[in-house]
């Protein structure tokens, strides 16, 4: 097995005749049996980069590889070795879970007796043998979503491209597909998985990419991306946004991150949290401000993504529609 189970090298793809950049010069390499994060919010190019390495869209320069296999001039042979279940789940409601894997097994030339044995193994691994025979528009979102993941890994392959596989599920089918995907890595399969839920990219991922309009603006693993911030969060909650005003440039210096302000509240990242919170209160007390509330916290990908990008993760704007709009377009 190669050490990298794909590699790309100065990806660039435009959309709208080149007015929009979704990918401007993205490389990366993610190794073999493990879960490799794509971090970043809706038209950060995290889509693209799935559509490119499963062939279905060609880059407009650089290159990519797939397990050894270029994915423009051998895409038969990078389809062979990948699985892949996007962001909604795309099973045919008409049949029913068993149908729909067995469908998924005849479409990549399997025998019908290990079609059929494999089927069984998948519905008793995601958890729906009790479901196999009934129509999947009785499914609930999580066992749907589980059926596709199901699906894409009819013919065992060693990698998945999972592109928000959670989006739309509720926390209880979120954490179990989250197992799901923790077992699967266990067994070795390789995952490329994209994500704008930071919670997830820090508890599945061991390696991450954070991306922003098309570019890589990080990486490196989650705790090396805490790291960069500090080692403490000090949260500091005003009475009032005329007090956090007042108050942020009397403790602005404390921290070497600009302050996060969000209405009455503000957060420092700093390095010694202890120390650093006295300091702040008697420079607050001097000035006659009083708090309604102060704690330490230590950074999450939360506070990385605020500090890479200037907001959340899912703040960012849409390649086809409007930045408050929900809708998936392009990403």
């Amino acid at each position: 097995m190669t050490e990298f189970a794909v590699e790309c090298d100065n990806l660039v793809r435009t959309y709208r005749q080149g007015q929009v950049r979704a990918l401007d010069g993205v490389s990366l390499r993610v190794p073999t049996g493990q879960v490799f994060g794509l971090l970043g919010p809706n038209g950060s190019g995290k889509t693209t980069i799935v559509r490119i390495l499963s062939t279905i869209l060609k880059p407009e320069s650089g290159t990519a590889t797939v397990l050894g296999h270029d994915v423009v001039k051998h895409p038969e042979r990078v389809r062979r070795v990948i699985g892949l279940a996007g962001q909604y789940a795309t099973v045919d409601e008409s049949l029913t879970g068993f149908e729909n894997l067995r469908m998924i097994g005849k479409l990549n030339h399997m025998e019908n007796p290990v079609v059929v044995r494999r089927a069984n193994e998948l519905l008793e691994q995601f958890g729906l043998t009790d479901a196999a025979n009934r129509p999947t528009k009785t499914y609930s979102g999580g066992m749907r979503r589980r059926l596709d993941l199901a699906a894409a890994l009819v013919a065992r392959p060693p990698l998945l491209f999972l592109d928000e596989p959670t989006t739309g599920l509720d926390p209880q089918s979120r954490q179990d597909l989250w197992t799901v995907i923790e077992t699967l890595v266990e067994g070795g399969t390789t995952v490329l998985l994209t994500t704008q839920y930071l919670e997830e990219a820090d508890r599945l991922a061991s390696q991450l990419v954070v991306l922003d309009h098309g570019k890589v603006i990080a990486e490196g693993t989650p705790p090396e991306l805490k790291a960069q911030l500090g080692t403490t969060i000090l949260a500091l909650t005003f009475a009032n946004t005329t007090d956090a005003a007042k108050g942020v440039p009397l403790v602005a210096d404390l921290s070497n991150v600009p302050p996060i302000v969000d209405g009455s509240n503000v957060e420092l990242t700093v390095n010694s949290g202890p120390s650093t919170a006295i300091d702040a209160l008697r420079r607050l007390d001097a000035a006659h401000i009083e708090l309604a509330g102060l704690a330490l916290r230590e950074p999450s990908l939360d506070d990385v993504f605020l500090t890479l990008t200037g907001h959340k993760a899912d703040d960012g704007s849409d390649l086809v529609a409007p930045t408050t709009s929900t809708k998936k377009g392009r990403a």
